[in-house]
Formats: C-alpha cells, structure tokens, sequence
C-alpha cells in the first residue's frame, strides 16, 4: 500500500484515519465510530458554514479526549470514540440532521439510513478499515489526477474551479465594475383572499449567475466553497456600497438585504448605516440564514442587540417544515421569519403534517411568517389554508405583472 511521504502526513485526513485505524487492532474493546456522510448532501448544503457546524456537534467529545474527529477530504465526517453515552451519540448525531432536514438525503432516508454508519470495532473492525482503506486510496487517486490535470492545463471537460489569483482579479473587477445591472429585486406580497395583492417590500440581491457570465465565463466560481464564501462577504459589502451611494428613490426604503453576520459588524454596514435617511431603518429588514445565525450565536446576538437598537426589521430565512418547529422567533429576538414551500407539504394524503405545519406557524405568529420559493398556485392555496398572508416567489411575480402593466397604461 503506497503512503504518502512524511511532510504531508498532517495535511491528509484519510492517512491520519487510516493509522489511528491501524492501531486500534489490538485495542477495538468498547471503542466504535461514526461515519457522517456530508459528501452525499446536495452541494448547497456543503458549504462552509455547514462543515463547520457540523464539526463542531463533537467537540466537546474531543475537548475531554473520548473521541477523535476527521474531516476528510470529500467533506465526510468520520468520529472515532470510547466511553460516550449512546444517548448522547444519538442526540449528536441528530441535531446534524436536523441542519440538513432539507437535504433528500434525510427527507428521503426512511429505513435506510445514507447519512451516517455507524462501527462497533469489537465485532466491525474489518468492515470498517476496509471502508477507511478505500477513502484512503480514493483520495490517493484523486491527488494523482489532480497533478495530471496541472501538468495538462486543465481538466478535460466543464469549467475549471476558481483560484485564488482568480478570485483576487474577480474581487478587483467587482470593486470597480457598476454592478447595477446585476441587481436584482423580488416583492414580497401580503395577498389576502378578499383584497389585491400588497407589497410590504423588495429584496435586493446580486446574481451570482449573471455575475459569473459577465466577468468570468470560463470559471466555475461556486466550486470552491472557500473562495465562494469569501466572495459572498465581499459582495455583502458591495452592495453595501453600492446602496450608500445609491440615488434611486425607489430603493431608498422598503427593501431587504440578505447579508452575513460578520457583515452587520463590519465598517461598510457602519458606513451605510450612517447613509440613510431619517426613519428609513424602521422599512428596511436584514435576512439573516439559519445556519449562519447558529455557526456563531453570541456574534449574532451581538448584531442583532446593534442592529434592532438602529431600528431595523430581522428576518430568519432557510427555514422548512421541519426545522420551523425547533426556532423560537421570540426567544431568538427577530421579527420575522421565511418558511420556505416544498410540494410535499400540501400532500392530503398526510392531513397531520398540515396540522403541526398550522400549528406551528400559529405559534411563530401569523402575521410574522412569510411563505418563500411560491412557484405555483398550490402554494398560495396551501399558505392561505394554514393562515399565512405574506408571500414570495416566482410565481406571485406572474401573478402581479398584468395588474402592474395595467396601472402603468392608465
């Protein structure tokens, strides 16, 4: 079995692994792990601050030495621990499901479970160092192709990821470029049964699709979930900037932002802060993503105590049917939250889902729930059945352009 040379034992995982394994022959008793399938999440469930939440579930494991974590090159989580409470494994190993319940890998798992294995060394040890062996020597594999490819020029088919020399020239066009033309802005609606849709306010977002066409074509800049997060923060601040110079009334109030935590701590939100007219915050509300709220609560608690004592509205966004019962808005302090629609949730043939869906949207309050991603007619039906009466999505966009052409031609 070939290995890698010594300098680069500290940097690959897999090897670490594969010799804890190895010395772990003479010593399986009451020793057992965890393999946590991430690699086989939807890949915008695999971006940074999933990992790191996801690590972070057995850390105080590792703090008081009864386990030993890897983070293995294709994102997979593999623990390998003695002397844990199995409840306390369990509720682990739970509370990372419940990050990704939006995931098929865990709606869909049923009886058979994809998203962790789970090893008693005492009677698996085989089966175990054959599956670590073989991470082993994908990962070997990989490495070789991966020097093929930079002694060729590239890969042989689809885009090559973003480097950082690239993302270093994409960060420079971005802070010269007007990136006007890549704003983009969606409505969200009250629409109640007896009265014309209303819009309460818009939210403004970059394209990230349309910005990759227009400055670097021939790059995929989503590959690198590193680099991706770096330019998420960086585009934060430019629209930031953007807005702090901006002189077009009709974004001048009314709007929402999805920005990153880090960013409401950050000098360009100062700055634009600094921008706005009197009264103007009480319009404007900051979305703020679930994951990112709870990857580092005590910033966030920070953010949220500066920007709500400024005035403005806080909206939770990634929310489904199942993580919405876990969030407490008021204990969490924000006012309002977005339930995002999945077909699945108006099925009738499960008249109890709809009832703990309407319960919960009860509780969270249903004037503060906002139903997202509306791309058809059932989920307008379904929203108004369970009390919802605020509304975003594709399909409200259709459903309000003939009436706003027909105002314009009077």
């Amino acid at each position: 079995m070939s290995r890698p040379a010594q300098a680069d034992i500290s940097t690959n995982q897999e090897y670490r692994l594969l010799e804890h394994i190895d010395r772990l022959s003479r010593h399986k008793e009451g020793r057992r792990a965890v393999h946590i399938h991430l690699s086989k999440l939807k890949s915008e469930n695999r971006r940074d601050h999933h990992l790191r939440i996801a690590a972070s579930t057995f850390e105080n494991q590792v703090k008081s030495f009864e386990g030993q974590l890897f983070r293995l090159a294709n994102q997979d989580l593999f623990f390998v621990y003695r002397d844990v409470d199995p409840v306390e494994m369990d509720e682990a190993v739970m509370r990372l499901r419940y990050l990704f319940t939006d995931d098929p890998l865990v709606q869909d798992a049923d009886d058979d479970d994809q998203f962790s294995t789970w090893y008693d060394l005492e009677r698996q040890y085989q089966d175990l160092h054959s599956v670590v062996q073989a991470l082993y020597d994908e990962v070997q594999k990989r490495q070789k192709r991966l020097a093929q490819i930079a002694g060729t020029g590239g890969p042989a088919g689809g885009k090559p990821p973003i480097n950082p020399h690239r993302l270093g020239e994409l960060i420079d066009i971005i802070a010269k470029a007007d990136l006007s033309n890549l704003l983009r802005r969606q409505a969200v609606f009250a629409i109640l049964t007896t009265q014309a849709p209303q819009p309460l306010f818009r939210e403004l977002f970059i394209s990230i699709g349309d910005l990759q066409k227009l400055v670097l074509p021939n790059y995929d800049i989503l590959a690198n979930r590193w680099l991706f997060q770096y330019l998420t923060e960086t585009l934060d601040k430019r629209m930031l900037a953007m807005l702090t110079r901006n002189d077009d009334p009709a974004i001048s109030n009314s709007f929402s932002l999805n920005l990153n935590v880090s960013t409401i701590l950050s000098k360009e939100f100062m700055t634009f802060d600094a921008s706005l007219k009197a009264g103007a915050r009480g319009t404007i509300v900051i979305e703020l993503q679930m994951l990112d709220v709870y990857a580092d609560i005590a910033a966030f608690t920070f953010a949220r105590d500066f920007a709500k004592e400024r005035g403005y509205r806080l909206c939770l966004d990634g929310l489904n049917e199942l993580t919405l019962p876990i969030i407490d808005r008021e204990k969490l302090g924000i006012d309002l939250v977005k339930l995002q629609w999945k077909s699945n949730m108006g099925d009738e043939r499960i008249p109890e889902k709809k009832n703990k869906i309407k319960e919960m949207v009860e509780r969270t309050g249903k004037a503060k729930v906002i139903m997202c991603h509306v791309d058809n007619e059932d989920a307008l039906r379904f929203g108004h059945s369970i009390g919802i009466a605020m509304y975003q999505g594709r399909f409200i966009d259709q459903l309000v352009a003939p009436r706003n052409a027909a105002n314009r031609l009077r």
